[in-house]
């Protein structure tokens, strides 16, 4: 979603300048009133003119972002988040090709929508990665597939510190042929990258 305003904060009467940020699945405040509210956690919801309504632990609060950003912001903290299983495209009727481990319950529970598991055929393949090792395994595994054009999620520690990152998850893949197409976080410890085959 990624969406940021400049604006007057109104927290239980008292007001504020704040850079609010939309960021699933939480509102950020920046400023004089530094918090984080998860989407979770407001209650009642409402644009009313120019002014985003909610409650947050039983506290009032308004953003003054104007009656169309009001509006519109209102509708996306209303409408529900998609789940992990449609960003990586897992629906009723996808087999998924596991490379790797399950060791994640987010990544564990949008395992569980799709038709089945195979370690050998999938209509989309999940690779869990930790090394880069493990990253040049998983393309190894995945040639053929890759070839014929199936998708693959690589999915790697988040953050610093870890010896596999975003940069060389896409380095290594692209000097493979394949190109990356989107991002996802996959839960507060994993990201993953999806990459297809290049179009002749």
């Amino acid at each position: 979603m990624g969406r940021e305003a400049l604006c007057t904060c109104i927290w239980n009467g008292e007001k504020s300048k704040v850079k609010a940020l939309l960021e699933p699945p939480e509102l950020i405040l920046r400023g004089e009133v530094r918090r984080r509210v998860p989407f979770a956690k407001m209650k009642g919801v409402k644009a009313e003119g120019d002014l985003l309504h909610f409650n947050f632990e039983g506290e009032s609060v308004a953003l003054q972002l104007g009656n169309a950003m009001a509006a519109k912001w209102a509708d996306a903290l209303l409408k529900p988040l998609p789940t992990l299983a449609k960003k990586l495209g897992i629906r009723p009727e996808t087999t998924v090709r596991m490379i790797g481990a399950v060791d994640d319950a987010a990544l564990s529970s949008a395992l569980a929508e799709a038709k089945g598991l195979s370690e050998r055929k999938g209509d989309l393949i999940l690779a869990r990665v930790n090394t880069p090792a493990d990253l040049e395994a998983a393309l190894n595994k995945a040639g053929t597939q890759l070839k014929a054009g199936v998708p693959i999620w690589f999915i790697y520690p988040k953050g610093p510190g870890h010896p596999l990152n975003e940069n060389q998850v896409r380095e290594t893949a692209l000097a493979t042929g394949i190109v990356d197409t989107k991002i996802a976080a996959v839960s507060a410890d994993f990201s993953a990258l999806r990459f297809v085959k290049r179009r002749s």
